[in-house]
């Protein structure tokens, strides 16, 4: 599944990088090659953060899922069992 990003978040990006090749490594990248870096990273190495997010989302569900037995299982043919307790007088 390829990563696709909207004009406006991909431009905002494409200037993040610009910037971070400025600030941090003294160089400048053009609207073109950053653009490509951009596109390298999304394909390379977006799905790996993707994938990792994904397991991470199904581990935290499968535990909430597992608790729901818990939190809302109600126990059945109750009716009787509280009249057969003894009666305090």
């Amino acid at each position: 599944m390829a990563i696709e990003l909207e004009k406006a978040v991909r431009d905002e990006l494409i200037r993040s990088i610009q910037r971070y090749f400025e600030e941090n490594l003294d160089d400048t990248i053009g609207n073109i090659a950053a653009g490509g870096l951009l596109g390298f990273v999304l394909e390379e190495i977006g799905p790996v953060i993707y994938n990792k997010a994904v397991a991470d989302v199904q581990e935290h569900m499968q535990i909430r899922v597992a608790d729901l037995e818990f939190e809302i299982h109600e126990e059945e043919a109750q009716y009787w069992k509280k009249y057969d307790q003894p009666r305090r007088r």
